[in-house]
This record gives C-alpha cells, sequence and structure tokens, in this order.
C-alpha cells in the first residue's frame, strides 16, 4: 500500500483545488446576501481564481523542471492552504477575490508538477492506474463542487468550502514529504518572468473583455479596447516567446501536430464539459427553486459516472491509443451536452440527467489520457512545461468559456423576453444572474422560464459543437510515439530529502 500513498498526495491535491474551480458558484446566493456584493463582483471570486491558475500553470511547470517537482508541489500546498483560510475568513468581497487570486496561484503550483510527479514515480502498468485514479479525481471534482458546496453551504455556512480546504492540504503535504521521492531538477536556466508576465496580461485582458462584454456589449468602445489590448499582447508573448533561450513556453512543441491537438483537446474538453455547469447550477436555484444542496446534487449523474468510469478506464484501458480515448471521450461529451439541450421551460432536473450521464462518460474516457499524453509527446527535459501547457489549456477553455458562455446565456435569454414583452435591457442580466424571483413581479412565469431555458439550450449546442470538432481532430491528428524501453519505478519506500 505504500507505494500509493504518492498518488494519494497528488489526487487528493487535484481534488481540492478543482473542487474550488465551482464550489463556489452553488454558495453565491449566501455570499452575496452577507458580502452585499453584486453579481458581477461574485462573478470574479470563479474567474480570478480561474485566471490566476491558467496563467501561472506553464510557468511553475517550467519552474518545477529546474526546482524539484516535489518541492514545488509542496510550496503550492502551502501557499492555497494559507489563500484558504484567508477567504473562509474573509470581512468583505475585495478581500474575497484578492484571496482567490492568491489561492489560485498555489493551485498552479500543485496542478503543474502533477503529472510529472506520477510519471517519475510510476511506470508500466502501475502508471495506468496511477493517471486513471488521478483522472478519475479530474473528472469528478469539477462536477463535484457544487456538491460539496451545497452540502456545506446549507449546513454549516459557505465559509466552510474554503476552511475545509486546511486538513486536506496538511494531509497531501504530509504524505507528499514523507512517501514522495525528492526528484532532482532536470533543466537549468532562469525562470521566464517576461513570459510569465506576457501571458498574464494576455490571459488577464482576454478575460476581462469577455466579461465586460457580457455587461456592456460587443460593440462597446471599452470591450472592444480591452480585447483588442488582449490579442495585441497575444502576439507579444508569442513574439517574445521565439526569442528567449529558456521560454516559459517553448513554441517548437506545437510543431509537433500530437501536441498541437492535445492541447485543442484539453481546452475543448473543460469548455464543452464544465463551463456550462456554472448556469446549470443557478437555473436549478432560481427557476426550479432548489436549496443549496439540491441544486448541487443536480450535476452527481455526471460526477459518479466521470469518476467511476475514470477509475476504471486507467486499468482496463492499458495499451489502447490515446486518440481513441481521447476522441471518442469528447465525441462523447459532445453528445452528452447536445442531449442536454431537452431542457424545456416546463422541465424539471430529470431532464438533464441522460445528457449528464453521457458526458460524465466522455469526461471518465478522455481525462485520465491527456496528462499522460501530452508527456508522452515532448522531451523528457520539458515534463514539467507539458504538463503545465496541458493543465494550462484546459483552465484557459474554462476560463474563456465561462464569460463567453454568460454573454450567450444572457443574449438569448434576452432575445425571449423580448418576444415576450418585457423589452428592459437590464432584465436578462437580472435573469441569469440570480434575480428570477425578483422578476416575476413584472413579468409572467412562462417567459422567464422560457427564456432561461433557450439561453441554457443555446450554450448546450455550442458546447457539442466545441466538444465534437476537437474529438474529430484528435481522431484524425493525434499519433502515438513509440513505446520508450521500460526501466525500473523510482523506489519510494524511503523518504528522500531535498
Amino acid at each position: 500500500m505504500r507505494k500509493w500513498l504518492p498518488l494519494l498526495a497528488v489526487s487528493l491535491s487535484t481534488f481540492m483545488l478543482l473542487v474550488d474551480l465551482t464550489i463556489v458558484s452553488i454558495a453565491a446566493p449566501d455570499l452575496a446576501r452577507e458580502l452585499h456584493s453584486s453579481f458581477a463582483a461574485l462573478q470574479w471570486t470563479v474567474d480570478l481564481y480561474v485566471l490566476v491558475l491558467a496563467a501561472l500553470l506553464m510557468a511553475a511547470g517550467s519552474l518545477s523542471d529546474r526546482l524539484g517537482h516535489r518541492r514545488v508541489f509542496i510550496a503550492g500546498l502551502v501557499v492555497f492552504a494559507a489563500a484558504s483560510l484567508a477567504c473562509g475568513l474573509a470581512p468583505g468581497i475585495g478581500t474575497l477575490i484578492a484571496a482567490r487570486g492568491v489561492q489560485g496561484a498555489g493551485a498552479a503550483a500543485m496542478y503543474a508538477t502533477n503529472a510529472a510527479l506520477l510519471g517519475t514515480v510510476y511506470t508500466g502498468r502501475d502508471r495506468s492506474i496511477a493517471f486513471g485514479v488521478w483522472g478519475a479525481a479530474n473528472g469528478a471534482a469539477a462536477a463535484a463542487g457544487p456538491i460539496l458546496g451545497g452540502f456545506l453551504t446549507e449546513h454549516v455556512g459557505w465559509r466552510s468550502i474554503f476552511l475545509v480546504n486546511l486538513p486536506v492540504a496538511v494531509i497531501a503535504a504530509v504524505l507528499a514529504r514523507l512517501a514522495m521521492p525528492g526528484g532532482r531538477a532536470t533543466r537549468q536556466g532562469r525562470t521566464d518572468l517576461p513570459g510569465v508576465a506576457a501571458f498574464t496580461a494576455a490571459a488577464g485582458l482576454v478575460v476581462y473583455g469577455l466579461i465586460r462584454a457580457g455587461d456592456t456589449g460587443w460593440t462597446d468602445a471599452g470591450t472592444l479596447g480591452v480585447l483588442t489590448a488582449g490579442a495585441a499582447a497575444t502576439v507579444g508573448f508569442l513574439l517574445l516567446e521565439r526569442g528567449r533561450a529558456n521560454p516559459m513556453l517553448d513554441l517548437a512543441l506545437f510543431r509537433r501536430p500530437s501536441f498541437a491537438v492535445l492541447m485543442l483537446g484539453a481546452a475543448a474538453l473543460t469548455a464543452a464539459a464544465f463551463a456550462n455547469l456554472v448556469f446549470v447550477s443557478l437555473w436549478a436555484q432560481s427557476v426550479l427553486g432548489l436549496g443549496a444542496m439540491a441544486a448541487g446534487l443536480v450535476l452527481a449523474p455526471m460526477a459518479v459516472v466521470a469518476f467511476v468510469v475514470a477509475a476504471a478506464g486507467g486499468r482496463l484501458l492499458h495499451g489502447v491509443p490515446a486518440r481513441h480515448s481521447i476522441g471518442w471521450g469528447l465525441l462523447l461529451v459532445a453528445a452528452g451536452t447536445a442531449l442536454c439541450m431537452l431542457v424545456s421551460p416546463s422541465s424539471g432536473w430529470a431532464a438533464l440527467v441522460p445528457g449528464l450521464c453521457v458526458t460524465g462518460l466522455g469526461v471518465g474516457l478522455s481525462t485520465p489520457v491527456l496528462a499522460s499524453a501530452a508527456l508522452a509527446a515532448a522531451p523528457p527535459d520539458r515534463s514539467g512545461m507539458a504538463n503545465g501547457a496541458s493543465n494550462t489549456f484546459r483552465q484557459l477553455g474554462y476560463a474563456l468559456a465561462l464569460p463567453a458562455f454568460a454573454t450567450v446565456v444572457t443574449g438569448r435569454a434576452g432575445q425571449v423576453l423580448a418576444a415576450g414583452g418585457v423589452t428592459d435591457p437590464a432584465a436578462a442580466r437580472q435573469l441569469t444572474g440570480g434575480g428570477y424571483q425578483d422578476l416575476l413581479r413584472r413579468a409572467p412565469e412562462g417567459v422567464l422560464r422560457a427564456a432561461y431555458a433557450a439561453g441554457l439550450d443555446r450554450v448546450f449546442l455550442i458546447s457539442a459543437v466545441i466538444a465534437g470538432v476537437a474529438g474529430v481532430a484528435v481522431l484524425t491528428l493525434l499519433r502515438t510515439p513509440a513505446p520508450a524501453p521500460t526501466t525500473p519505478a523510482p523506489r519510494v519506500a524511503e523518504p528522500a530529502r531535498d
């Protein structure tokens, strides 16, 4: 059993940091009341965490190649735990948002090293099992966040959704220190700080532009200015990385079709499978009138199926080419999100069960293989960078899709409201932002339910298209590399010291 302790440490950290992506959404009504916050401010408690996580993942992966994967992993746990404590004690929304940003930095250090640590500790069939269990934690966490968040919010209070991280972080840190090989640096050189700054600016400007578009519209001069600046920063980042000897992201990796299509698949998976869940949770609470716990349980079918399939897949799919697991997994996500379009104005939560189950099947098939496939598609001395890039594209997919989907839901809902006689331009934002009960005083319930259902259907349709295109691309372009010679796994019985 001792050989699986490193896997337990990595899986606990992964589950914890990914749960924090979605756990806040279910507690939004309680947060808004206690902290006297607007919905736009609350959106930043989710977006800033994801943005910092995505922006720093590649830098953390590159740093871990130089300092050692375990050292960076444990440092991330410490930062994440301290920031979680600050979130749980936050006196106001500003403090909470800032602490969530620091949380994202700690999460980046953990997430960027996870696959590299597993790849170092385990080989052969053990590696397949390890990545399967780790993939199960990935697949279940995003959907389990609202469930856990609903339970804690309803029975303990919203602050507990952050404070619960503290004992988990301590356990993971102790296990990592005692049972995980320390590892050595695989690359020399300085961290690419200009690259980190340029990438952070590019990602931040684009995400902010998408959020602003949802509030002020796509033709607003400020929105266009921010998005233009984001595009310029992205070009600047690419030009900067091309000219550096030790870049944060080696652009030469993208000359390999397999690596490039894996990054596409990583972004598409989180965008299509998870970004829409925030709006499902809000729909369940506002339109269906469910409590926080019940609204979280609406997503249980996806979480359970993803966990079971990912855990079994690591053992049963050993030797199956990665392009089949990832490609067909993405196509199943496309089918599942398309099935979720069955939501109608009169639907209850059960209308989503078939689609969520099929989506969970696709998530469970593709998630465990993405990380190991990214490692296989890059040179060994770029393992931290490849893992960081894979996880970065996953989080960027979520970070970019979330505000874009918010704009889609609001826009489509606004069209239906206008057709039903509700011409107030702010009504759609109020509807999708949790103001359903207030709108009932000014608009017929049937029109409001139809508007929200139409918005959800449009988001599910876009999700299906994203996953379908990515699935076909992976099946077409991803090639399995020749197997490397099998080497004995490093011993983990004796604790290593940094």
